[in-house]
């Protein structure tokens, strides 16, 4: 995101820096859960010494650091010499950069929407046909990861112009295990199980969620989250799809039917914590708290990979708080088990043999494995070894990747900014405080119907 997910982040200036610097995290050979051999075979083809690679992307600080541990590696085996250089305004930088003629030569961006705006004027080099069959077989979920790889070009054709790498999952519901084992409830395994838990909460004379919209000048986007989550469980994929570029209205009955879920769960008074009036003026970092008051002033909230960072020091996720995959409902088994998430992509804006080989580099199982086995990085690649994974929160979130029949990225951030960071957001909070989902819907319809 450009939502929470940049938050507590700390800002640096635009900086270039030589990956090489970077001891090996993990000494090669020694640790029998990377796959070394995959590090090996491609360090065989791609023997570049001499060659350097620029590489801009969004990640600094923490980030940053992680990165450049898994780049000390691409280095070893290649001798390229990588710089890689971020900004706090990178999303505008990279526009400047290709803009001027000076791209880098590999771009890593979480927005789709930026990588089809640079796609389409001619900034970006296409993949190769072999990386959309690569997708396909090594990622699960294959022919999602291959939608969100495709973009047209400045010849208005599509190709695969971006490979997916790092990937975040919002498709959670967190609790606290001892909450649960003290009243007697289950982790329900479908939607119509987790209402059903909702009103049991309600009866035993609790209040089921803790739901905070606001987010200073981001406020209402933790609701499209919810919507988002509830379309990809409510209506196929391609319907999704349809929606997030306007080929289906937001009026349309599949769109107001996902919001009215979501009312479902925020409207009622009994099963919002402060009730309905207060979702959307409690902020989104102090709605979790609740699940770790004694009692409990709520059971569940609906919150991505990234909340801990907000829950009470600490705390340790898998114990003193845990989550659960949002079930789909059992009466649409046809829709599978859909994941709603974001993630970064990367791209050849310069192409170079470096730059292919980065690329290549990505495709290796180690280069998913070193990060795994540090922090913040999840991966749908079917061959990299769960057991790489640092601890079992990031192992299982891992598994609900696997387990994706559809994998989908997060819908506000592929609409255009004033709808999805706009008019999307204040709808939702108009409709948490009473306005109808038609109404809403109409007036995000006709903010987009603005725009042309």
């Amino acid at each position: 995101m450009k939502k929470a997910f940049t938050l507590g982040v700390a800002v640096l200036a635009l900086t270039a820096v030589s990956a090489g610097a970077a001891e090996l995290k993990f000494k090669p050979g020694e640790d029998s859960k990377f796959n070394w051999a995959s590090l090996e075979e491609f360090k065989k083809g791609h023997d570049l010494k001499g060659e350097t690679l620029t590489i801009f992307g969004p990640w600094r600080g923490e980030d940053q650091t992680l990165f450049e541990s898994i780049l000390a590696y691409f280095e070893d085996a290649t001798g390229i010499d990588v710089k890689y250089s971020s900004s706090e305004n990178y999303e505008q930088q990279i526009v400047i950069d290709t803009q001027a003629g000076s791209p880098p030569n590999i771009a890593i961006l979480p927005q789709p929407g930026l990588i089809a705006d640079l796609s389409a004027k001619g900034y970006l080099v296409p993949l190769g046909e072999e990386n959309k069959q690569w997708l396909l077989d090594n990622y699960a979920a294959g022919q999602s990861w291959v939608d969100l790889s495709t973009y047209k070009g400045k010849d208005g054709k599509a190709a695969i112009y971006a490979f997916p790498y790092k990937i975040d999952v919002k498709s959670l519901v967190w609790y606290v295990p001892e909450n649960f084992e003290d009243a007697g409830y289950e982790v329900p395994k479908t939607m119509e199980e987790l209402k059903a838990l909702t009103e049991k909460i309600v009866a035993d004379g609790g209040t089921p969620w803790c739901i905070g919209l606001g987010s200073g000048g981001a406020t209402g986007w933790p609701a499209t989250d919810w919507v988002e989550d509830l379309m990809l469980r409510t209506q196929p994929a391609d319907v999704y799809d349809k929606w997030v570029s306007n080929e289906i209205k937001f009026t349309d009955p599949a769109v107001i039917g996902a919001i009215e879920e979501f009312g479902w769960f925020a409207r009622n008074d009994k099963f919002v914590d402060g009730g309905a009036a207060a979702v959307a003026s409690t902020d989104f970092r102090d709605s979790p708290k609740g699940l770790f008051t004694s009692p409990p002033k709520c059971y569940l909230h609906h919150q991505a990979s990234f909340v801990p960072s907000f829950f009470p020091e600490g705390t340790v996720v898998g114990q003193d708080a845990d989550f659960f995959y949002m079930p789909p409902y059992e009466s649409k088994k046809e829709l599978g088990n859909p994941v709603l998430g974001a993630g970064t992509l990367a791209m050849i804006a310069k192409d170079s043999p470096a730059a292919r080989a980065f690329i290549d580099f990505l495709k290796t199982p180690v280069a998913h494995e070193l990060w795994m086995a540090q922090s913040s990085f999840l991966t749908p690649y079917k061959s990299a070894n769960k057991a790489a994974y640092a601890n079992a929160p990031m192992s299982k979130q891992g598994d609900i990747l696997l387990n994706a029949t559809t994998f989908r990225f997060d819908g506000s951030d592929l609409m255009p900014g004033k709808i999805g960071a706009g008019a999307f957001w204040t709808g939702m909070v108009d409709y948490s405080g009473g306005k109808s989902a038609q109404d809403v819907a109409e007036g995000i319809q006709k903010a987009w119907d603005g725009l042309k």
